[in-house]
């Protein structure tokens, strides 16, 4: 009888011993109820019990999948971090390595350990405000590529509206810093927006967005919406010839890195028309704030550029001033009282770009040296440095290896090329 009943048991009881078989059970045989009894007892029981898991599996598999189709957040915008002082570096990792292949910058990122040996980071309060402003550079190597910083963080983002205010933006020939947004685990799928970059010595400053296939703002972005320019293509092979074409320009307005008519990875690329938003003269007249809106709500992501000598809007700059205070007490920020933005890109389903063209991405800053855009434009931006110029396999010169050997040079131009950043606001819209 024990033999039988031990097979009828649940799983515990199976896999006691014969000796010592479960005392509930011992109990059971013992009041007279036989081993079939027993066993549909048991069912009854883990019946109920199975009940009981699926209707709590249910209710979780509900809770995620509302989570995952839930509509992104309309309310007032809220802090959600307050990049200032010595805590800016606390929303921050150091990446420690290499540049990546799409970038290939010539330059090494070090981590923050490394970064203090070189002394090319630093929190210094700022002599006229008295306020702390956080101070970011790179440093020669003897093998050429430069010892470098790249900051990625920590926090993951679905939309938002982000804030850089700084008073020296790096720039000059060869530099290519960026404060911009990724995922690059699942890069392009996840989409890509550069907030601003600066490229060798440009006066202007762009917002570009790199996606996967099927996102583009051809005709979904009225006049009245932005006050910037496409970027424009040009120079592209014949469809038929595969002669290089210089005659045509096409507006970058497609966002995938694949798009036909445009530069491989050059995605939808709005332009500041103003000549004074980066560069050395937006260095010159104190800075300025960027701020971008990610806000699939409504509809759309755009940008603005404040050079600090045209003025920051009355609000902007209340948000700025009371962020650091209690809830209560901070302004909000109002978007539509900042002006006209010069960037609108439209993202929603019944758009040209899908808003799941952009999730789950992290901010990063970072300061690069050439690579697959400084570095290919160098002899066009900067014609002047010739001397250093490398030629290719064919004989043809070669901008990347020349701005390579122009940064190997360690010229003083690079002594511009530093991050000053008064601070950076992150906000979200509440639910």
């Amino acid at each position: 009888a024990p033999q039988e009943t031990t097979s009828l048991l649940s799983s515990d009881a199976a896999n006691a011993t014969s000796e010592a078989l479960d005392e509930e059970v011992e109990a059971l045989l013992a009041a007279g109820f036989s081993p079939i009894e027993i066993e549909r007892e048991r069912m009854k029981k883990n019946g109920c019990r199975i009940l009981a898991i699926l209707v709590v599996v249910a209710a979780i598999v509900g809770v995620v999948v509302m989570r995952k189709t839930r509509a992104p957040p309309t309310g007032p915008y809220e802090l959600v971090e307050l990049q200032t002082g010595s805590e800016f570096f606390d929303y921050y990792t150091f990446l420690d390595g290499p540049d990546s292949l799409g970038s290939a910058g010539y330059n090494t990122y070090v981590s923050k350990e490394r970064a203090a040996e070189l002394g090319i980071f630093n929190v210094t309060e700022d002599a006229e405000t008295g306020k702390p402003h956080i101070f970011m550079k790179s440093e020669k190597t003897h093998e050429g590529p430069r010892e470098s910083i790249r900051l990625e963080g920590k926090r993951r983002f679905n939309h938002g509206l982000f804030i850089l205010d700084l008073s020296h933006m790096p720039a000059g020939c060869g530099v290519w810093p960026a404060f911009w947004m990724t995922d690059e685990s699942n890069w392009p799928k996840n989409g890509e927006i550069d907030i601003v970059e600066g490229i060798n010595r440009q006066p202007m400053v762009k917002t570009a967005l790199h996606t996967s296939d099927q996102c583009s703002m051809y005709a979904h972005v009225p006049d009245w919406s932005w006050t910037g320019k496409w970027d424009t293509a040009t120079g592209l092979p014949d469809t038929f010839t595969g002669e290089l074409n210089f005659e045509n320009r096409v507006e970058a307005d497609n966002c995938w890195v694949m798009a036909p008519h445009q530069w491989a990875n050059q995605g939808c690329v709005a332009v500041d028309q103003r000549n004074n938003t980066l560069g050395a003269h937006l260095n010159e007249a104190g800075g300025g704030i960027y701020a971008l809106e990610w806000d699939p709500a409504n509809h759309f992501i755009r940008s603005w550029a404040f050079p600090r000598e045209d003025g920051i809007p009355v609000n902007l700059q209340a948000v700025m001033d009371t962020a650091s205070l209690e809830p209560s007490k901070r302004v909000t920020p109002d978007t539509d009282d900042w002006g006209v933005p010069y960037a609108y890109f439209a993202i929603g389903d019944a758009i040209g770009c899908s808003a799941d063209h952009f999730k789950d991405m992290r901010l990063v800053i970072n300061l690069a040296f050439c690579g697959t855009v400084a570095g290919n434009r160098f002899l066009r931006d900067c014609p002047e440095y010739a001397e250093f110029k490398m030629e290719n396999e064919d004989d043809i010169g070669d901008p990347w290896k020349t701005c390579n050997a122009f940064i190997e040079s360690n010229p003083k131009i690079l002594e511009e090329a530093y991050w000053e950043i008064r601070g950076a606001y992150v906000f979200e819209r509440s639910y």
